[in-house]
């Protein structure tokens, strides 16, 4: 039996390839991800172990504000004292925070959290080991600076060049004195590193005399007991670790970021493999009733049922075998690509050699045979189950009424208990919520595979009029055509139902969600332009003046945090400008008015006003930060909105209280209104600061949208790959069944109908499958969209189900598109066939 099923294998390579394609771009999706975090895993690793190489304990001092006035870190004297302990052959005092520098047009490089600035720390020798120079040597001037390798290279930037450099402070200009490589966690992850002399460093990040962070070398010493002996001469707010542990940490962190990652990846491997299931079974299916006769005469000739059924499960064997060894290789070329395209998005990775394990390898064979012999065990089955009596006509096993009404009950069963599931889940929301939903959306999608054949009737009975009228008698044998077979269709069509099933749900929540951050950020934005700081830390007050002077700026206000305690409990309050606030942000007044901000009043939200029993013109005792009580009057009382903060203040109130002030934005609306005039006139009032960002309502939409489109443009491109399998499918349903039309075909040529009809009806059956699967899709991907969307609208304000229809049409504009690709080599042999040789075919 091995040999005859090396045999068909053999005789039916064509038919088969369809299946191998699909098992290898799921096994490649596979592997490739495994061989992928396998060797991003190996080479962060080798990274972290090699940034720790030369440390043995690490000292950190981060103190609470008020520690901090007290003792601000770790002094010279500290590090004295670490330096003299037994077994310490060096010390590497650190002091850290933002800096960043320009690139040639003036913009960051870098993306503001990962620029960093760090102090010259060199040793006896004069070289800091977390450093070596490629170009000359470490600040030994307050005025000079060095650079990293590949800053210094995007900024064109050479030795002895003057560069600006941004801080938290003004900007300034510096000497370069040097150029470095080094495994700096904030260059590894695609960022700068400005090295300054220590005293400048110092006083810019902490102040002067203080450090953070200690760098402990020992020779010949227990690390462990070396980090007891530090604990004992460091304040008692410092903290120590050793060199190891802190590596180990950060293996663990970067395990833990790649799992994430690699569960991602591996679901859509899923996907694509779930896909593929019902291509395979298609194939199988199709393969076995062509050759009714040939399994019945073994029957006859005496092969048992099980050897009927061991027959087919070898060849899905030798066909997984064959996938898996193609999709394994091609698994290794998708980690290459995967790694190279993290480099060309500016994503660094480690230098390492690429890391073929065992696991990658064992699954790619294993799930690649086990699908396929899963997918073909229930043809095979079916396989078995021809009687010899077959084998003396002509007649194709085809499901009887009875089973087609067992199907379709048992499917109805399972879509309803997968409905109520999805039911049940969005009315009890949260993460609870989305489990259920998530196994109402799988049961839902196997009652809809079992129902789709009893589907195809009714759907395609409602666009084949259109094609009728539109392509005539090629239209109407299309649309026959394709019901001739409801299980055939269904399983055609159902790949692509699942592929847009995803596709169209992530497409309705993210454009939804989209319209929901649009009414908190931007339209509730009247200002022209919003100022930040790229590295996330507050603004300056020199900047809030700068920007007030500033040519063609009509209205100013920040938002700068606070807290005011207000009945025995804290709530934030946003220090504003009074008369500018209502100017450049959407403040809907309920009663009262904004214009008692000027007089030292405040204004408070809706929902805070009725928690706290506060009215309009009440007097009300509020204690500071800084613990001081005053007592401030209710000015006006205006609606929540998830853009203000609960209570209004003047900015001058908070200043008398917080020293240490925190402006997140400043809000600017201008003469006119925004233009590349006015943009460039605010970029030189802050000094052509590359660390300030000044962005319109497009950067903003983009600022707090930007994470959702480029999810769903991931999810795009990772769903293409079943939708890829999907088209192969189709592929592969019509050329069987112009394989099996044949002499139906070579009639209808006879009686008149032309090859470019014959290949617009092969085309028009194609689009109407392809079209019928694509509204299942986007029926049952709307529903799953809404269910998800109810789970979590009480935490984002606003939303509301949003419907696409421009990209719903262009998903079933595209579903045709991939009807009259997947057609075009089947339409093709439909085309060629010899008229009496068809009609003489069996």
């Amino acid at each position: 039996m091995f040999r005859t099923a090396l045999r068909n294998v053999l005789a039916h390579k064509a038919r088969l390839l369809m299946t191998v394609l699909a098992v290898m771009l799921g096994v490649a999706f596979v592997s490739g991800t495994l061989v992928f975090t396998d060797t991003l895993s190996q080479a962060f690793r080798g990274q972290a172990a090699k940034s720790y190489d030369d440390v043995a304990v690490a000292v950190s001092m981060r103190p609470d504000p008020e520690e901090a006035a007290k003792n601000p870190g770790l002094s010279q004297a500290v590090v004295d004292k670490v330096a003299k302990l037994d077994g310490v052959t060096g010390v590497r005092p650190r002091v850290d925070g933002f800096a960043g520098v320009p690139d040639a047009k003036g913009k960051l490089i870098g993306s503001g959290w990962s620029n960093k600035g760090t102090n010259f720390a060199p040793g006896a020798d004069g070289k800091d080991p977390a450093l070596t120079f490629t170009t000359g040597n470490g600040p030994a001037r307050p005025d000079q600076i060095a650079l990293d390798e590949e800053t210094a290279d995007k900024g064109g930037y050479q030795v002895g060049e003057r560069v600006r450099v941004a801080t938290n402070g003004p900007v300034k200009e510096y000497t370069l004195a040097g150029v470095f490589t080094t495994e700096d966690g904030a260059v590894n992850a695609g960022g700068s590193l400005v090295v300054f002399d220590a005293p400048v460093a110092q006083k810019l990040y902490l102040k002067p005399g203080y450090y953070s962070d200690l760098n402990v070398s020992a020779a010949g010493a227990d690390d462990e007991k070396l980090r007891d002996e530090v604990l004992k001469v460091v304040p008692k707010a410092a903290t120590a670790q050793t060199g190891q542990a802190l590596a180990d940490q950060q293996a663990r962190d970067i395990e833990s970021g790649l799992g994430t990652l690699n569960q991602m990846l591996l679901a859509f491997a899923g996907i694509a493999l779930f896909v593929g299931v019902f291509l395979i079974s298609n194939t199988f299916t199709m393969l076995v009733a062509q050759r009714t006769k040939e399994l019945a005469l073994m029957r006859a000739v005496g092969a048992s049922r099980k050897q009927i059924t061991r027959s087919v499960l070898a060849e899905a064997g030798i066909v997984g075998l064959v996938a898996s060894a193609v999709g394994y290789v091609l698994g290794i070329g998708l980690a290459v690509g995967l790694r190279s395209g993290m480099a060309a998005f500016e994503m660094k990775v480690p230098d390492g050699e690429l890391v073929l394990g065992a696991t990658p390898l064992l699954a790619a064979f294993g799930v690649g045979v086990v699908i396929t012999m899963l997918a073909a065990w229930l043809p095979g089955r079916r396989a078995a189950k021809i009687p010899p009596v077959a084998a003396m006509n002509s007649v194709h096993a085809t499901p009887n009424a009875k089973s087609l009404v067992v199907r379709n009950a048992i499917g109805a069963a399972i879509t309803a208990i997968g409905a109520v599931l999805i039911v049940l889940g969005a009315n009890a929301g949260g993460d609870e919520g989305r489990m259920t939903i998530a196994g109402g959306a799988f049961t839902t999608l196997i009652g809809v595979i079992i129902l789709i054949p009893f589907l195809s009737r009714p759907v395609i009975a409602l666009i084949r009029p259109f094609f009728v009228k539109a392509f005539g008698i090629a239209g109407k044998l299309a649309g026959l055509n394709a019901v001739r077979n409801p299980r055939r269709t269904g399983a055609t069509a159902s790949a692509l139902a699942i592929g847009l099933t995803l596709v169209t749900g992530l497409t309705v929540i993210g454009v939804s969600a989209g319209q929901a951050l649009d009414k908190m950020t931007v339209d509730q934005i009247k200002a022209d332009y919003m100022v930040t700081m790229a590295s996330g830390d507050g603004l300056s007050q020199e900047a809030l003046t700068a920007l007030e002077k500033a040519p063609g700026v009509t209205a100013v206000s920040p938002q700068q945090a606070g807290a005011l305690d207000i009945k025995g409990k804290y709530v934030s309050a946003s220090g504003v400008t009074p008369g500018d606030i209502e100017k450049v942000l959407a403040v809907d007044v309920l009663q009262g008015s904004l214009a008692g901000l000027a007089d030292g009043q405040i204004a408070v939200a809706e929902k805070t006003a009725a928690g706290r029993g506060l009215k309009v013109g009440a007097s009300v005792p509020v204690e500071y930060l800084d613990k001081k009580k005053g007592e401030l009057k209710v000015a006006a009382i205006y609606k929540d909105s998830e853009f203000l903060s609960p209570v209004l203040v003047d900015a001058g109130v908070l200043d008398a209280h917080d020293p240490q002030k925190y402006i997140g934005q400043i809000f600017v609306s201008t003469d006119g209104g925004p233009s590349g005039a006015h943009e460039q006139a605010l970029i030189k009032a802050l000094g052509d600061n590359p660390a300030i960002t000044v962005m319109d309502h497009k950067d903003i939409r983009d600022e707090f949208g930007g994470t959702i489109n480029l999810m769903l443009n991931i999810m795009y491109g990772l769903l293409a790959m079943a939708l890829i399998i999907a088209v192969l499918g189709v592929v592969n349903t019509l050329a069987m069944s112009v394989f099996e039309r044949q002499q139906e075909i070579g009639m209808i040529r006879a009686i008149g109908l032309d090859r470019r009809r014959v290949k617009r009806m092969v085309r028009l059956e194609a689009v109407v499958i392809s079209v019928f699967g694509a509204i299942v899709g986007i029926g049952l991907g709307t529903f799953l969209a809404w269910a998800i969307g109810k789970t979590f609208e009480s935490s984002l304000p606003g939303y509301a189900l949003v419907v696409p229809w421009d990209r719903v049409g262009i998903f079933l504009l595209l579903a045709a598109l991939v009807g009259v690709l997947a057609s075009l080599w089947p339409a093709r042999s439909a085309a060629r066939l010899n008229m009496l040789t068809a009609i003489k075919a069996e």
